[in-house]
């Protein structure tokens, strides 16, 4: 059993070590290993236009897909939470999933379809990629909610608060935004980490002036071996950054749950 989750392990690493070693490799053509070590393939990752505009356009579409997973999926959880009982709850809990349930390549066919017609001209907007990293990343949301709220028993907090009179704005702004506060950042960080490498869609629905980081990455694949390396590690870095975050920050939200 230890040698085959070894063996698994190596199997997970060895990429991304490859990966590490061609971005800072000067040479990697038809050998095992890279040749040479130089840091240039940064550099000209950092001076080159596409993809720093790509990387400003992913940051962009990170940060409104964070918002929009906030402002939609914190009241759509609520609502499930709150007014859905039975068989509706569970109706309800399975259409919020269905985005993840379907390919994203189905879904991009779809905004294709819809998007691109004389009515709806908005294929290959900003506006439209964002609204596709929200169907893809608000299922996530919604369901991380719903299940603190159903572990906090957030209901028994708010029919004890509404028994002494409480209004609904006080009892979602003093009872069901605190007790929710690190579950929303631990999920608003695992919607930045989906956001951040989300590449089908992007690819076929953005355009070119906001294509993303993911997407410009690709074509870099066609060029120099170490150059393509070094934007791949860049990618791997940010979402596993935002992950690790994320992990550690509903580790530490479930000792102090423990503790109290």
């Amino acid at each position: 059993m230890p040698f085959i989750t070894i063996a698994y392990l190596i199997f997970l690493a060895a990429p991304v070590l490859l990966l590490a070693l061609g971005s800072f490799g000067e040479s990697w053509s038809n050998t095992l290993l890279p040749t040479g070590f130089t840091g240039r393939w940064f550099a000209e990752i950092a001076s080159d236009p596409s993809f720093r505009r790509a990387f400003g356009t992913s940051l962009e579409i990170v940060a409104l897909t964070c918002a929009l997973n906030v402002l939609i999926g914190l009241p759509l959880a609520y609502a499930i939470q709150a007014g859905a009982r039975g068989g509706l709850r569970i109706a309800a809990r399975l259409v919020t999933f269905l985005p993840v349930a379907v390919p994203e390549l189905v879904l991009a066919f779809g905004f294709i379809l819809v998007f691109s017609s004389d009515a709806l001209p908005w294929l290959g907007s900003f506006w439209l990629l964002a609204a596709g990293h929200l169907v893809l990343t608000l299922p996530y949301t919604v369901t991380a909610l719903l299940a603190d709220m159903d572990q906090l028993d957030l209901e028994a907090f708010e029919n004890a608060a509404a028994t002494l009179g409480a209004s609904f704005a006080a009892r979602f702004c003093d009872i069901t935004l605190p007790l929710l506060g690190t579950s929303l950042l631990s999920t608003t960080l695992t919607v930045a980490a989906l956001s951040i490498g989300e590449f089908q869609l992007s690819n076929l629905v953005s355009g070119f002036l906001s294509r993303t980081y993911p997407v410009v990455l690709l074509q870099a694949f066609y060029g120099a071996t170490g150059f393509a390396c070094a934007a791949t590690i860049v990618l791997l870095s940010l979402a596993t950054i935002a992950s690790l975050t994320s992990s550690l920050t509903a580790l530490a939200a479930g000792a102090g749950k423990t503790t109290a």
